[in-house]
């Protein structure tokens, strides 16, 4: 009977370690800015240079009551809204993704505290069966983004920023 607990727990946990050794999820270019005192987004680049696919579908932080994954989309008008992505954001084998301003990010709500310039904030990615990534990103409230446009918060509508 011990060896045949034996055998099927090691066929249950051995694909399991194997899998989670075919992916390697880094972070680079991480940062966060505050969008108001209670809320603020962080961005980052994934990189997964295993040969697994994977796929970020969490992420936790002691800095804010919740942490959503968000997208940005066109509405058509000039404004940009931000929604909730259901189903996490694909991470393929060998390739990176961008979280950035404008597209695919960490929605922080319900912030602990302001994020203020030169703070770093811890996160914990979930990539699943690929296993959890802990980030720190340093906290870069003056980073302006590559190409800035109106963005809608729910109700309230942000223009894009003067240039000069």
């Amino acid at each position: 009977m011990k060896i045949t607990l034996l055998a099927a727990l090691t066929a249950i946990i051995l694909p399991a370690a194997t899998f989670a050794q075919d992916a390697a999820i880094t972070v680079a270019d991480g940062y966060a800015r505050s969008a108001n005192p209670k809320s603020g987004a962080a961005f980052m680049t994934l990189r997964n240079s295993g040969a697994a696919d994977c796929t970020l579908t969490a992420v936790t932080t002691e800095a804010a009551e919740m942490a959503e994954l968000h997208t940005t989309k066109d509405m058509g008008d000039g404004v940009m809204k931000m929604s909730k992505i259901e189903g996490g954001i694909a991470v393929p084998a060998g390739a990176e993704q961008k979280l950035e301003r404008g597209g695919d990010h960490v929605m922080l709500m319900g912030l602990t505290a302001p994020l203020e310039n030169g703070q770093d904030l811890a996160l914990t990615l979930d990539f699943g069966d690929c296993g959890t990534v802990a980030a720190v990103v340093p906290v870069d409230n003056d980073r302006k983004p590559e190409d800035a446009a109106p963005m809608s918060h729910g109700e309230h509508t942000m223009p894009a920023p003067a240039t000069n």
